[in-house]
């Protein structure tokens, strides 16, 4: 009989390889580069990862890398992410940089310092001969951001489950879009993932906070409501915008 860490790993597995495939994901010859932030997320896709690149077709080779912010006290023990990365043979650079958070500026902090980590990770991958990047984003993220979007800006949008940019080339997938948020933390305190050593201190309540709240009312009422929502995205467009 399975144990319930074995039958989460079989469900998110099963979920992983569903997105893989109804997305067209990968491509023969892949260099998939993961943004490791070292939370649950990104722990998780990094191992679904490293087990897929066990398999023969299509061939794809996959590493990973740690941004650090010189400035900001935000951090994940690099110690641990690099055990975690060599037990899976993944290998994992660590890389550092910063922002000048002094200067007077209309855009929030949390955004400024999203925005640098995004930059060293899109040149790092450039640099090195990724064509792919790979976030740790999963199916709650992408509806929470579709309802803020509706929300606060009159737009029906979100992050697509795959994302060719424009400006340079390289293509962002989410290959834990499928997965629930609740299966992935149950799943990451039964196998021992280690929580960031501090976490950051932009990190507060938000509006975020409150579309997580108000969706989890939502499906309270219609345990269904993420399905529909999903299709609804799908339908129009948003879950994989390729040029």
């Amino acid at each position: 009989m399975r144990t319930r860490e074995q039958t989460l790993n079989h469900l998110l597995y099963k979920r992983f390889q569903k997105a893989l495939t109804d997305y067209s994901m990968l491509s023969d010859g892949d260099r998939i580069l993961i943004a490791l932030s070292g939370g649950k997320d990104s722990l998780c896709l990094l191992e679904m990862l490293a087990r897929r690149q066990r398999i023969i077709k299509p061939r794809i080779e996959v590493e990973a890398v740690h941004v650090r912010m010189r400035n900001i006290h935000y951090e994940s023990d690099t110690t641990y992410l690099e055990s975690f990365a060599s037990l899976h043979s993944v290998p994992l650079h660590i890389i550092t940089t910063e922002f000048d958070n002094t200067k007077e500026t209309n855009k929030p902090a949390c955004f400024l310092c999203s925005w640098h980590r995004r930059k060293a990770l899109f040149r790092f991958a450039q640099d090195n001969g990724f064509n792919k990047i790979a976030l740790g984003h999963h199916m709650d993220d992408i509806i929470h951001t579709a309802m803020l979007n509706q929300f606060f800006q009159g737009s029906f949008s979100t992050m697509p489950a795959v994302m060719q940019m424009e400006k340079m080339p390289l293509t962002i997938i989410r290959p834990l879009c499928l997965g629930k948020e609740s299966d992935i933390k149950e799943y990451a305190e039964l196998c021992g993932y280690e929580k960031q050593i501090k976490l950051c201190p932009y990190e507060k309540v938000s509006n975020r906070t409150d579309m997580q709240r108000i969706f989890d009312e939502i499906e309270r009422i219609n345990p269904e409501a993420r399905y529909s929502i999903w299709h609804a995205l799908e339908k129009d467009g948003k879950i994989c915008t390729k040029h």
